[in-house]
């Protein structure tokens, strides 16, 4: 198998120009799309249905062009929408497709791809053991459609997950009455449920108890994002292997808090990427995604200096936190078309987060 990653650009939530131009140009069958992550610029909070609709014109367009209907297309292919463009982030969409490859096999491991679906959730499991539990099983089955055997060998894993509405949780024994914090404890579970997944962490210590609460606990590939469009996980692994031909490759860092350009550049590194300050138009040519996460951390402070992206009342505190990484990694990369994603409760250590590029190598 071949792994196909195409960045395009969207003009607004429902722009899908681009996709159908690159449809008619033969750069991508419909057929093998498996993923499709996308930026929108909502406000990435409970009420930011730039993400639903997006995700419905994106249905739409797909169903067209594969003479399928809209419910077909969205249970074959993970439709991650994150919401939350601040700063220079560009709105865009990254295409991840599927195809046949019988040519001769590269020297080295190349970008493998695999996806999985959790069952839906009630009100009262969203951000406790039993959406873990549901998480890690579906990053195993994701893992091995790809043929990933070796956890070392998984750099990103994207999950789409559920929130609470107040009509979702009435009635209900839920984690919190909270509808924004709700999407924090989502978020929460499900990177603990890839970290169970990838043996980052035990299986018993996985408990309601330590979601959103123990911030030692966490996995170093895990971008989880949260939707009112859905009421399960959808996720993509994405890593390395042998058994994949084409010339595209992963690779990953955590960054240690929102500044962390050196994790960046580490990445680059091992990818053959070099560069001074910012990379040049060659380097950057062969980048093909750039995946981060963004959270403010629990403190007051970054690296010593005090920070108010929590002390806000008008703008949420990940939504300073997206733009600030948005800003360092668009400094070395040259390029603002970034998937950087808030909220990155259990994702990296406390204020920091991973970051992968995917690169032609």
């Amino acid at each position: 198998m071949r792994a196909i990653v195409e960045r395009l650009p969207m003009r607004d939530p429902a722009d899908m120009s681009a996709l159908k131009a690159a449809f008619a140009a033969g750069r991508l069958d419909p057929s093998n799309i498996v993923a499709i992550l996308g930026k929108t610029e909502g406000n990435g909070c409970v009420n930011d249905f730039t993400r639903g609709y997006a995700t419905l014109a994106m249905k739409l367009a797909l169903a067209e062009a594969m003479q399928m209907t809209p419910a077909e297309v969205g249970s074959r292919i993970a439709l991650v929408m994150s919401g939350g463009t601040e700063g220079g982030l560009s709105p865009h969409m990254i295409v991840f497709a599927v195809a046949e490859d019988a040519g001769p096999k590269p020297t080295g491991k190349r970008l493998a791809i695999g996806t999985g679906f959790t069952r839906d959730f009630s009100a009262s499991e969203i951000g406790r053991a039993a959406q873990i539990q549901e998480t890690a099983r579906a990053v195993r089955a994701a893992m091995a459609q790809a043929g990933i055997t070796d956890p070392r060998d998984v750099h990103y894993v994207q999950v789409k997950c559920p929130l609470l509405t107040a009509e979702r949780a009435e009635g209900q024994d839920v984690v919190c009455v909270d509808t924004y914090e709700s999407m924090g404890f989502s978020r929460g579970a499900s990177a603990l449920g890839v970290a169970v997944a990838l043996g980052e962490l035990d299986a018993a210590q996985a408990t309601d108890s330590v979601v959103c609460a123990d911030w030692s606990l966490h996995s170093g590939v895990a971008s989880t994002s949260a939707g009112i469009e859905l009421m399960r996980n959808e996720i993509m692994v994405l890593g390395n292997s042998s058994a994949w031909n084409g010339d595209l490759a992963i690779a990953h860092r955590v960054m240690k808090d929102g500044i962390d350009s050196l994790a960046l550049w580490a990445t680059l590194d091992e990818l053959g990427l070099k560069g001074h300050g910012q990379l040049d138009d060659a380097a950057r040519g062969r980048i093909a995604a750039v995946l981060a996460k963004a959270e403010p951390p629990h403190g007051s402070t970054i690296r010593g200096a005090r920070h108010i992206m929590r002390d806000d009342s008008d703008i949420n505190a990940t939504r300073h936190a997206r733009a600030l990484v948005g800003g360092v990694l668009a400094g070395v990369i040259g390029d603002t078309r970034l998937f950087v994603s808030g909220g990155a409760e259990h994702q990296g250590p406390d204020g920091g987060g991973p970051v992968a590029v995917i690169a032609h190598v």
